[in-house]
């Protein structure tokens, strides 16, 4: 969340771009801005070529326009950097700051992201103007917040990054020998004398396909380097402007559940987290919830800023479908139901030119608020009023870990075999989508994150173990914990070299299992198992296994393996450990989670119908229930205790409540 003394409400509002347009629409703009109840605006995000002309020559002329502007109306500023984009002349100037693409090709100048976060250019260049911009608007009050670049991403294959490779790799290892044994080496004659002799891992050396490398371990370094590096540039931007604006918080926008950079770590070097909503037209209200869960997730269940969605239409989908009627509102209310203490869009006023000009936006190309969504903003806007701070830095309290690890996402997915169709973001969903559809808290936890606050924590695939995290779940199972994990886990050690001693490795005695084989069925073909009573399928990998103590729950009824458990649970201490040796339905995974959440105590915050989503939050204040009815038609909702809906005002008293398709009602418990 954005915490600043002058904030008492959810900040409502998203990114602008007057330099786009000539002054006499800045002066609609901030009417139309009050007409909706706008409050912020993140200005500046791709300013770079405007403000910066050559080496030394700089004019913040237009920019000190639009920023008296914004402040004589009352509006807060989110202040970016425009680090995103560098300008046309310094890639003509310094070609050393463009990017090489994975396959050895060398940009030019064009789009955004192109800008290599090894380039001595870059570094010396952006770091300059964040501090010139922090000097020039630091006495600013109306600043808020900072914005370093805009959702960095992508990675570059040039000489500078394999040259700082090196470097990184001589600070992570010290010697040879141990960068040797690391990667193991002796396999194919890799065996490293000198640190020059080590290249890059791209399609000119260890690649077959993005995805497919000779040597997971030194494809699995360079992923963690690239996402270091471009780490460094932030925290380079970030202390520059820190040693001028102390008191500012300063973000960037992440992008949900991105493959390229660990989150986890970036949010240690960041005072609030923010992120870019932009679901796909077929994802379902889970797979949006999950997202929003891991940005509260990655810095420890604290609220974060929805930075950007669309108020109504994307344009990168192959198929762009509008936002229908009241959906802008369920989604935008649905964020805070999972964390945000914002509501924020892209963009205030739709581009003319260029790929992003069929962009949705609160002000259309029609130019004034005689549109559906432009009514529809400046409801919500009035909502945002009324409910004012009542929500603000309230924490779910949920008692379900989920742990996810972007290690383990990238080393699952270099792994050459067990299947190709095996996908670890896939598989984690499989557990989280059960778990919210049943209205179940759920955090998502890093491997920094303590254990010992959730009654449940499961980990699927669990392929890497890293350095003693097998300890950290010894001990939480063993002092009553309940731990869940699945096939294909405690397979390798955080240099991807295999644990010996048997499948599940260094879980072994903690699930009670060894897994002697592991089968991988090609799509469409299924194994399957009983449990309780119900035939559920056996799909993607089947682990062949045997218990060591554990209790099989249910075993497969098909090939040669018919007979041997697919799911297991061992008594640990006084904790319980379960696998799940198999993909299955969701039927099983709600079917199984139910009865683990029972045992353990754990209930769902509210028993709905199909398509209703409830949530909790708490603080100071009081505890909220955010329901939501993500189906076209009216949905009872039977409703145990007394509650107030504090968008509506109305009382709810041991009774059932009607909530029409699309609607939303946020219920504070009453005593």
């Amino acid at each position: 969340m954005i915490e600043c003394d002058k904030i008492s409400k959810m900040v409502y509002g998203g990114d602008y771009n007057p330099e786009q347009w000539s002054e006499d629409v800045w002066k609609e703009d901030m009417r139309m801005f009050k007409l909706a109840g706008i409050d912020i605006v993140t200005l500046n995000v791709f300013s770079w070529a405007l403000l910066q002309k050559d080496d030394d020559v700089y004019d913040f002329s237009l920019l000190d326009k639009i920023m008296d502007m914004v402040k004589e109306n009352g509006l807060y500023v989110c202040l970016a950097t425009s680090t995103g984009a560098h300008p046309a002349w310094m890639a003509r100037k310094y070609p050393d700051i463009l990017r090489t693409e994975f396959g050895g090709m060398k940009r030019k100048f064009g789009g955004r992201h192109n800008s290599c976060p090894n380039s001595p250019t870059y570094k010396k260049f952006s770091v300059r103007l964040a501090r010139k911009l922090a000097e020039r608007y630091k006495d600013y009050d109306n600043v808020v917040a900072w914005h370093i670049s805009n959702e960095f991403g992508g990675e570059c294959f040039c000489d500078n990054c394999e040259k700082a490779f090196r470097v990184w790799l001589k600070e992570k290892y010290g010697t040879l020998e141990a960068l040797n044994k690391a990667w193991n080496t002796t396999f194919w004659g890799h065996t490293f004398y000198d640190w020059d002799e080590i290249v890059l891992p791209d399609l000119r050396s260890e690649h077959f396909a993005y995805e497919r490398t000779m040597f997971q371990g030194i494809s699995l370094d360079y992923r963690r380097f690239m996402s270091d590096s471009m780490l460094e540039r932030y925290k380079d931007e970030y202390n520059a402007i820190k040693e001028i604006t102390p008191d500012v918080q300063i973000t960037t926008n992440l992008m949900g559940f991105y493959k390229p950079l660990d989150y986890q770590k970036w949010a240690k070097y960041m005072d609030f987290v923010s992120w870019d909503n932009y679901p796909a037209n077929d994802d379902s209200y889970a797979k949006i919830a999950m997202d929003h869960d891991l940005m509260r997730g990655v810095k420890q269940g604290k609220p974060f800023a929805l930075m950007e969605q669309t108020p109504s239409v994307t344009n990168w989908l192959s198929y762009n479908a509008l936002k229908r009627p009241g959906v802008m509102r369920l989604w935008s209310y649905q964020a805070v139901a999972h964390g945000a203490d914002t509501i924020m869009f892209f963009q205030m006023r739709r581009s003319i030119g260029a790929c992003e000009k069929y962009h949705g936006a609160v002000i259309d190309h029609v130019g004034n608020e005689n549109t559906r969504v432009f009514r529809e903003i400046a409801a919500l806007g009035k909502e945002l009023e009324e409910i004012g701070d009542l929500t603000l830095g309230s924490r779910t309290k949920a008692k379900i870990g989920l742990l996810f690890d972007w290690d383990n996402w990238w080393s699952i997915e270099y792994s050459a075999g067990p299947s190709c169709e095996l996908r670890y973001l896939t598989e984690f969903g499989r557990y989280y989508e059960s778990l919210r559809k049943m209205n179940y808290d759920v955090d998502i936890i890093g491997m920094d994150d303590a254990l010992e606050p959730y009654a449940i924590v499961i980990a699927p695939v669990l392929y890497m173990v890293k350095g003693d995290y097998d300890e950290k779940i010894r001990s939480y199972t063993r002092n009553g914990g309940t731990f869940v994990t699945t096939f294909f886990s405690g397979i390798v050690q955080e240099n991807d070299l295999v644990t010996l001693g048997g499948y599940p490795g260094k879980l072994r005695d903690i699930m009670g299992i060894w897994v002697e084989e592991i089968d991988a069925l090609p799509n469409g073909e299924e194994n399957e198992f009983t449990y309780e009573g119900e035939k559920y399928p056996a799909k993607l990998l089947c682990d062949i296994i045997h218990t060591e103590g554990a209790k099989s729950l249910s075993e497969y009824e098909k090939d040669f393996y018919a007979g041997s458990p697919a799911a297991t649970v061992n008594s640990f201490g006084k904790g319980k450990a379960y696998y799940i040796g198999t993909a299955s339905s969701e039927a099983f995974y709600q079917k199984l989670l139910t009865e683990i959440c029972e045992d353990a105590g754990v209930t769902p915050v509210l028993k709905t119908p199909e398509m209703v989503e409830v949530t909790s939050r708490e603080n100071e204040k009081g505890r909220y229930l955010f329901v939501m009815n993500h189906a076209d038609e009216s949905k009872k909702i039977s409703l145990s205790g007394n509650y107030k809906d504090i968008i509506t005002g109305k009382n709810y008293h041991e009774q059932e409540m009607v909530l029409p398709g699309k609607d939303v009602a946020i219920l504070r418990e009453e005593k």
